[in-house]
């Protein structure tokens, strides 16, 4: 017998994540782990080939400093609220009902505009490793170890905020 494994979004705890000083902040549901995923393993560590998140950010916030994946595709649905969403060559403005995705090597990131909170979901597939490129501060990281570097480590908001 196949059992179907489900959960509640509204039961699954918000994670907050903000840099030192607030220009990054993010709440975080992780819906992947909440149906019983592992982060960043893929399906050859136990985990599934994609994550889904449901993201609630702050007025005026950033979610992440701008940053490119290499192995990584990711895919944002809007649900509610207004945001700004830069991308290698242009930044566009989405709010409620639109949809924007980025392949491997495209640099990307989203400020809310808007008044209130903005709500949406990312769905990334789940590479086991992937290199990430930050081209405002020269920083790369390398996934799954999460360290950044700059010809030496740094902290992931160093020199962001």
């Amino acid at each position: 017998m196949v059992m179907i494994t489900k959960t509640y979004i509204s039961s699954i705890p918000e994670q907050e994540q903000r840099s030192p000083k607030g220009r990054y902040h993010l709440f975080r549901k992780n819906i992947s782990d909440a149906l019983g995923g592992e982060k960043d393993t893929g399906p050859s560590g136990g985990g599934h080939p994609f994550e889904v998140e449901l993201v609630r950010m702050p007025p005026a916030a950033t979610n992440f400093p701008f940053h490119a994946h290499f192995a990584q595709w990711e895919m944002y649905v809007f649900v509610s609220g207004q945001a700004e969403v830069r991308g290698n060559d242009e930044t566009t403005q989405v709010a409620a009902g639109d949809a924007v995705i980025f392949k491997p090597g495209d640099a990307h990131s989203i400020r809310n505009t808007g008044a209130s909170d903005l709500t949406y979901y990312v769905i990334a597939d789940n590479s086991p490793a992937d290199i990430v490129s930050y081209p405002d501060t020269g920083k790369w990281g390398i996934k799954p170890q999460r360290k950044l570097f700059v010809m030496r480590e740094t902290a992931y908001y160093e020199d962001e905020d």
